[in-house]
């Protein structure tokens, strides 16, 4: 439930809802997810959280990066740490929560509702807090992906949980053949 004149903050955590778009099948387009919200309320802010691989000579996500930036999103992002696994397989790390986290409850005094684009069950605490200090919590993220993007506890505890699956057809786009920006960068530790 949204009112007009409540002054909405968004937080997206970028890794996350980028794989949970491309679980369903598309991927978003965030011109038109930016529109939405600013249709649902007074948009204060919409915050967008990755890690960059800062050693590479090109970053596939550097474009899209770029884009949200002059668009009206602030970027929040920081250098992913490159590392070998056991099994000797290249791995990325770059976790944004503790940073999302930070930011949300900076905002809290000033803000009506969040709404949090993530469904990692480790913002639980954050959405608690948030919601004791008289913030309303919408959290968006998919039960309809195999298996389910959303952990079970944040879903519970956000005060109005939105389907991803039922946006697609206002913020999303068809998925470009080509590889996007997100399948060349980060699996980030959840």
């Amino acid at each position: 439930m949204f009112y007009k004149d409540e002054r909405l903050a968004l937080f997206i955590d970028g890794s996350n809802l980028y794989a949970a778009a491309r679980s369903l099948g598309f991927d978003i387009d965030y011109k038109l997810l930016r529109q939405e919200f600013m249709r649902r309320g007074k948009l204060v802010r919409a915050f967008y959280y990755t890690a960059l691989l800062e050693n590479d000579e090109y970053s596939p996500i550097r474009p899209l990066v770029d884009w949200l930036h002059y668009n009206g999103y602030t970027m929040v992002t920081k250098p992913a740490k490159e590392y070998t696994d056991s099994q000797g397989r290249r791995k990325v790390k770059g976790n944004m929560d503790i940073e999302l986290t930070v930011d949300a409850m900076e905002l809290a005094p000033r803000i009506d509702h969040i709404v949090l684009f993530s469904g990692d069950g480790d913002f639980r605490p954050l959405v608690e807090s948030l919601q004791r200090q008289g913030v309303r919590v919408s959290v968006v993220s998919t039960i309809r992906s195999q298996p389910p993007m959303i952990a079970d506890e944040l879903r519970r505890q956000a005060d109005n949980f939105i389907e991803l699956d039922e946006l697609k057809d206002v913020i999303g786009r068809p998925p470009r053949d080509m590889p996007t920006p997100r399948d060349a960068e980060l699996s980030t530790e959840q």
